[in-house]
């Protein structure tokens, strides 16, 4: 089971929705789209006044909508130079350069974009994408040697696969990787789905520090 560190649970889920929200959401929000949405449809309530705002403040799904819902997923054991239970063994090996991680790139970051080229691969099994994500739950451990988790690592990552274009123009947005300079996403993708992340004091397999769940939804047109 999973523990939270610190508080209860109750406590935890507030101050960390509580967190999440402060960085994105303003005191009023907007949304393309009718409310209720239409039979097979979603409608995300953005915040107002962000050209390209990290999440929703919410998302209200229309009736008869067919939803899909991901198991917990964390990074895949792909870094077989790296010890078995060991954080580095859950990096992928192609975003290391000479056996290394680039500048400022942490261990949370490297697992994020991990896991998230996972969730990638089962969404694409089953008839979606990276964009018909509606939901996200986000579970975070602390590095070994750290007292919180990376909160900015995981946020790197997730920009990199999601929210990263502009509202305004519909174009990407640069994203940093590390302390590299902002440069293209690795996927662009203008979903901003519902988030929180939590903290959490283990994670279900040695050497995880991130593990996402998320759901998503099926447009109309593919019914």
């Amino acid at each position: 089971m999973r523990q939270l560190r610190h508080l209860s649970t109750r406590t935890k889920i507030i101050v960390a929705v509580a967190l999440t929200a402060a960085l994105v959401a303003p005191t009023t929000a907007v949304a393309a789209g009718r409310f209720p949405p239409r039979p097979g449809t979603t409608v995300s309530l953005l915040p107002a006044g962000q050209d390209n705002p990290s999440i929703a403040d919410g998302v209200a799904i229309g009736r008869d909508t067919a939803t899909y819902k991901t198991s917990g997923l964390g990074p895949g054991g792909l870094n077989t130079a790296a010890a078995a239970g060991t954080e580095a063994r859950y990096i992928d090996p192609v975003d290391l350069v000479d056996g290394q991680l680039p500048p400022g790139v942490t261990i949370t970051e490297a697992q994020g974009i991990n896991v998230l080229r996972r969730i990638g691969e089962n969404l694409a099994r089953a008839g979606l994408s990276y964009d018909d994500v509606i939901t996200m739950r986000v579970f975070l451990q602390n590095p070994a040697g750290q007292e919180k988790m990376d909160f900015a690592g995981w946020n790197r990552a997730y920009r990199q696969f999601f929210a990263n274009t502009s509202l305004a123009t519909g174009k990407p947005v640069n994203v940093p990787l590390g302390s590299a300079a902002p440069a293209p996403p690795m996927v662009t993708n203008p979903a901003r789905p519902s988030r929180f992340a939590l903290e959490i004091e283990n994670l279900p397999v040695a050497g995880w520090l991130v593990e996402v769940e998320v759901d998503a939804a099926y447009p109309a047109k593919r019914k």
